[in-house]
């Protein structure tokens, strides 16, 4: 047995003829039981979480020290509103680009196919979400004060260069090249840095953050609708600039991290190390980790949030050429725009409702319904009803984006489940590596795969890439639940 664990066996183990003090005897047996009952204490933590939640803890989630989460107060409300305005600059922007698409499609790029331009916001989309596998490590690693900060300077900049475009290679390079890799770093790192501060109340959090995005896709389009034909296109663009600025600039001003950067926390145990103690091997992780797959609830969430993303960005690309195709009776005009607008502000009372509702019933629970909700309205309105009602289309955009709100507020809450808060950001980040990868096709091919097939056959396929990823979610939450077939847990 050890002898610092058992100070009887040290005692006798201690050479003939050396009598310890009095007093060394009494220190090395408090020292020997305090050592014991903390080791006990966090075995009995342990055990009692696995046996509430029916499943492993998460690596290492009882050896960080720094997860007392405050759960409200004035410091961490104010993260969430610069959170909330990082998201409205970015995810903003990247779910109202589709109205700059089609204004470059009919004036700069009208020598173009659609699908050619759909190019421009597919690789914006797909580097914003894609490199966050990078981002979310370094925010792990370093904090987010200078990821912020350089992720603003070339986002801003994209913005103002944008409104000098004139080519299809300009709009490329600036827009998609250097707006996808700026915007990685101010999609990742609001989420990243509110994961600080909540836990039992992330969901909500998070939704009030992801909301930035849902009115940003409704004002944004608003904004170029009344600024377009009244300054033109360069003036219009750096409207939205000078209104990303003040965001940002807020954003900067107020976003704080809770829990130290990973390697601060490093030289701090490195220096606390008593004598006599094993000492673990230092060293930052890996920023690329392909191990995190080994844990099925991830690999099954990630494959999941795969097919929500295909869902979501076809249907976001296909609307207004779906209005257009299926009845020449529906205004050209007008109907793309207010379908997108009734998505995007349906989409802000699904992303706070939910999680509110998902910090009380278990954030898979919310998530898992959600996707049943939006699978349901597919079937029974955009399927059947969509070619025939102007009335049942605009309704089925609504329960749509009722619905996939839900599924951007809660899909990193179920992620932040998975991991250490510290971890957050590798996890989400690595997620949204896979999951970007639909939207590079389905954004430039959606509508053209409208017209070769059918609208009815179309909407068939992302009904079924729907189920599919709701039967891979369901398989995700068996995994959490400990691989059992539980309905009532909160999980």
């Amino acid at each position: 047995m050890d002898p610092a664990v058992n100070p009887t066996v040290h005692l006798q183990n201690m050479p003939p003829g050396v009598h310890p003090e009095p007093d060394e005897t009494f220190e090395q047996l408090r020292r020997s039981l305090s050592r014991v009952a903390s080791r006990g204490s966090k075995r009995a933590d342990a055990g009692n979480d696995e046996l509430e939640t029916g499943q492993q803890p998460p690596l290492d989630t009882y050896t960080v020290s720094d997860d007392a989460f405050p759960e409200g107060g004035l410091r961490a409300w104010l993260v969430v509103a610069s959170a909330f305005c990082m998201a409205f600059a970015s995810f903003g922007f990247m779910v109202s680009i589709g109205t700059l698409q089609d204004y470059w499609h009919t004036h700069q790029l009208s020598h173009l196919s659609s699908r050619d331009v759909g190019w421009i916001p597919s690789v914006f989309t797909y580097l914003s979400l894609a490199l966050g596998l990078w981002v979310g490590p370094l925010f792990d690693r370093y904090g987010p004060r200078w990821i912020a900060l350089v992720g603003s300077a070339g986002y801003l900049a994209m913005v103002f260069l944008l409104a000098e475009c004139t080519q299809f290679w300009h709009f490329l390079l600036c827009c998609g090249f250097l707006g996808g890799v700026s915007a990685a770093a101010l999609t990742t790192t609001p989420l990243a840095v509110v994961a600080h501060w909540f836990e039992r109340r992330r969901g909500f959090a998070q939704g009030v953050v992801m909301i930035g995005s849902s009115f940003g896709g409704l004002t944004l389009p608003l904004i170029l609708q009344a600024t377009l034909p009244r300054y033109g296109y360069a003036w219009s663009i750096r409207i939205l600039g000078f209104i990303f600025a003040g965001c940002l600039v807020v954003s900067n001003i107020l976003m704080k991290a809770r829990i130290p950067p990973l390697r601060s926390r490093q030289r701090r145990r490195s220096a606390s190390q008593v004598q006599g103690e094993e000492k673990k091997e230092q060293g930052h992780p890996p920023i690329v980790s392909l191990a995190i797959f080994g844990d099925l609830r991830f690999s099954l969430l990630t494959v999941s949030v795969f097919g929500f993303e295909v869902v979501l960005f076809s249907t976001l690309g296909i609307l207004p050429t779906y209005a257009t195709l299926v009845n020449p009776s529906y205004p050209i005009e007008t109907t793309g725009f207010y379908l997108i607008a009734i998505l995007n502000g349906a989409s802000c009372l699904g992303r706070l409702g939910p999680g509110w509702l998902a910090d009380k019933a278990g954030r898979f629970n919310m998530l898992l319904l959600m996707t049943i909700f939006t699978l349901v309205w597919m079937l029974a309105l955009w399927l059947p009803l969509g070619q025939r009602s102007l009335g049942a289309l605009y309704a089925f955009a609504a329960l749509f984006g009722f619905g996939t709100g839900g599924w951007m507020a809660l899909t990193p809450a179920c992620v932040g489940q998975l991991c250490r808060a510290d971890e957050f950001g590798r996890y989400y980040g690595t997620m949204y590596f896979v999951a970007s990868l639909a939207t590079l096709v389905c954004i430039p091919v959606s509508g053209e795969l409208v017209e070769s097939v059918g609208p009815t056959a179309y909407v068939v396929f992302l009904c079924a890439v729907l189920a599919l990823s709701l039967l891979s979610f369901i398989f995700s939450r068996w995994a959490c639940l400990g691989k059992r077939w539980t309905i009532v847990a909160k999980v």
